[in-house]
């Protein structure tokens, strides 16, 4: 599990990054905002914990930024400001949790395991065969059907239908497709998604100019909708 911790101090940095390793977390620390959406763009994450004052850009900023495209990484707050309307401010933007400073490092830990625990338990919703449209995909045989008819799918096509449609309607960025569907070891270029999609297009859209279900965000992402 990989977790992204945006902190500027750097000794409550580096105390929380080493106790999340000794979690076995893989953590990616960062001091700033800017820096902080540059490795969420670029690198996937299943938790994110955010100090809400930071240079750059606040916390809180951060948050929407990442809400604009992903509604599902848990996001918890780390804060001084201990206020209600400190808090509520922070769930309105998106947060999963909030805690304030001075914190407890065991409280911390136990709430992001929970968190964790409790998104990595997300059901699957996608049937064994899906159909939008016209078309038919069987998830189990690989088999399908679009515009010319039955046909067979690669794994690969099917593991990266499966990733999108199980997160239709949302964005879903280069980095986590790469991660879900090549994993981190094996990395092949963006382009390669982007002929993924291409072939996706030519299989099950009416119209490939101007498609209806899959879509190519510039500069972050790809979306099925449905």
């Amino acid at each position: 599990m990989r977790i992204l911790f945006v902190e500027d101090e750097e000794n409550i940095r580096d105390v929380v990054k080493l106790n999340l390793e000794m979690e076995d977390y893989e953590v990616v620390a960062a001091g700033d905002g800017r820096r902080a959406l540059k490795h969420f763009n670029e690198e996937h994450f299943d938790l994110i914990i955010l100090d809400v004052m930071l240079p750059e850009m606040n916390g809180f900023q951060i948050c929407e930024q990442i809400r604009l495209t992903n509604m599902e990484v848990p996001i918890i707050f780390l804060t001084a400001k201990d206020g209600p309307n400190d808090r509520i401010a922070g769930l309105k933007r998106g947060g999963d949790d909030y805690l304030t400073k001075p914190f407890h490092l065991e409280e911390l830990l136990l709430r992001v395991n929970n968190l964790i625990r409790r998104t990595s338990k997300a059901p699957d919703n996608t049937p064994e065969i899906y159909e939008f449209g016209k078309n038919k995909i069987n998830f189990r045989t690989f088999e399908a059907v679009g515009n010319e008819g039955p046909f067979m799918l690669t794994k690969k096509e099917a593991m990266l239908l499966k990733l999108l449609i199980d997160r239709k309607n949302e964005v879903v960025s280069r980095h986590q497709i790469l991660q879900s569907v090549w994993g981190y070891d094996v990395f092949p270029s963006t382009r390669t998604i982007d002929n993924f999609i291409l072939s996706f297009r030519k299989y099950f859209e009416e119209d490939q100019r101007n498609p209806k279900y899959f879509h190519s965000v510039r500069g972050v992402g790809y979306k099925f909708v449905n």
